[in-house]
């Protein structure tokens, strides 16, 4: 190594100590991340400060599951979440995709990733439009047994029986994280003749579409439990979306759930 490589080592340690991130550090000096990773590992255990082995805890099995967290977290996972563990990958991820337009759910699902596993570090992958929120854990196969091959509509979407009770405490926490994930608030519009004269009129509305007929009806048989009236609106013969129209069902949802932002 060179005197100009020592240099840059060197204001990258200090800088490493200092607290800055990995991803900062590698951006400010132009080193690859790989390479500062490496020095920082060096430098920890020239210093003695390398840790023992991770103790992995389950937060379902062994430790205190946020079960409100949690509910929040399935329902998102079931719409646009996905896991992932492939050879090259010793632990397996979860990633809920969120649009860049939408902070607020970038922000509650970081929150909900980090209250339901505690131990584990939440990342942000920036991705075209939109930014994929990750964890990696070994536990996720316990936390999200209905992980499979393929896509989630072609293969059954059954919650265990520990789910369902969850959900069942939770039911709006679940019911928001399914409309995060694959539904909307939208305001439609209708005219009508009044005196002769058309008006228009404007109305807010709740959207769920999924292709799932499991995760469908996993959504209204919560919503039925919990007094919100829905009905199908069928597009080219496919019953995918499903819609909460009427006034007081609205209100409901407007008071726990809300719009994404």
């Amino acid at each position: 190594m060179n005197a100009h490589d020592t240099q840059v080592r060197q204001k990258a340690l200090t800088l490493l100590r200092g607290g800055a991130k990995n991803a900062d550090v590698a951006r400010d000096l132009g080193v690859p991340a790989g390479t500062i990773s490496y020095w920082k590992h060096l430098d920890r255990a020239k210093r003695g400060e390398c840790p023992g082995a991770h103790q992995s805890v389950c937060p379902r099995c062994e430790g205190d599951l946020d079960e409100t967290a949690y509910a929040y977290l399935l329902g998102l996972y079931l719409g646009d979440g996905h896991i992932i563990q492939n050879r090259s990958m010793r632990t397996p991820s979860l990633s809920v995709v969120c649009t860049e337009s939408w902070p607020g759910l970038m922000n509650a699902c970081e929150s909900a990733m980090r209250l339901v596993f505690p131990n584990n570090s939440v990342c942000r992958v920036r991705r075209k439009g939109c930014r994929e929120i990750k964890v990696y854990s070994k536990h996720i196969w316990c936390l999200f047994p209905q992980h499979g091959p393929g896509k989630k509509h072609k293969r059954p979407i059954v919650l265990e029986s520990w789910q369902r009770k969850l959900v069942d405490s939770h039911p709006w926490e679940f019911v928001r994280g399914l409309i995060h994930s694959d539904g909307c608030r939208m305001v439609n519009w209708a005219t009508r003749m009044v005196r002769g004269e058309r008006k228009r009129y404007e109305y807010p509305r709740y959207f769920f579409a999924n292709k799932s007929d499991d995760i469908r009806t996993l959504y209204t048989d919560t919503l039925d439990r919990l007094g919100v009236e829905w009905t199908h609106c069928t597009r080219g013969g496919a019953p995918f979306n499903i819609s909460v129209a009427k006034k007081a069902s609205v209100a409901l949802m407007d008071l726990h759930v809300g719009p994404k932002y």
